[in-house]
């Protein structure tokens, strides 16, 4: 698919992916500094500047820490991270989520968490509109490499990815100075 919002190389996407686990509201529309995890997220910051301050995502923002992807997520963009809470990766099996951030795995850490990151800005109703295009559903490339499928059932955005796991998007359209974040209820798997 081509991406008519990207601007940016796939390094800085590689950025977004890491600032996404920590970002996440809960409406579809547009907000103004819109609350994700008791914090309020403001648009003149960008994704990891604001994602440090929800505590809904401490697991997302240590492990982009761990991957090393803080600069990136940090950089212009712009990204649309799909950004899991911490009750999300508190679902993976135990262990998980402590083995991933250790130096050795740092690489499966980076591949899982760019998997969560799409180069330009796609909001809700974008990604609503690409879905319906394609009949029900759309792929986007990610910054790891795969695709991801989005589709839209009523006013709701659902992501499958490449294991046919699915997780909703639970808070839509947090915008941030170097993208969007839409929060979920689940760690994406390419």
């Amino acid at each position: 698919m081509i991406n008519r919002h990207a601007r940016r190389p796939i390094a800085s996407t590689f950025a977004a992916v890491v600032l996404a686990c920590s970002v996440g509201v809960a409406s579809p529309a547009l907000a103004k500094n819109p609350m994700v995890g008791g914090a309020p997220m403001y648009a003149s910051k960008t994704i990891v500047e604001n994602a440090v301050n929800s505590k809904d995502h401490t697991t997302l923002v240590a492990a982009v820490k761990a991957a090393g992807l803080v600069d990136t997520l940090s950089g212009p963009g712009p990204f649309t991270v799909f950004a899991p809470t911490n009750a999300a990766f508190a679902k993976l099996p135990a262990g998980t989520v402590e083995t991933l951030v250790k130096p050795e795995n740092k690489a499966t850490l980076t591949k899982i968490l760019t998997y969560h990151v799409v180069p330009g800005v796609y909001t809700a109703k974008d990604l609503m509109k690409l879905a319906k295009d394609g009949g029900g559903e759309a792929q986007l490339k990610t910054v790891q490499g795969e695709p991801l499928v989005v589709q839209s059932k009523g006013k709701k955005v659902y992501v499958t990815d490449a294991k046919g796991s699915t997780a909703t998007v639970t808070t839509a359209n947090v915008m941030q100075s170097n993208g969007v974040i839409h929060v979920i209820n689940g760690v994406l798997q390419p």
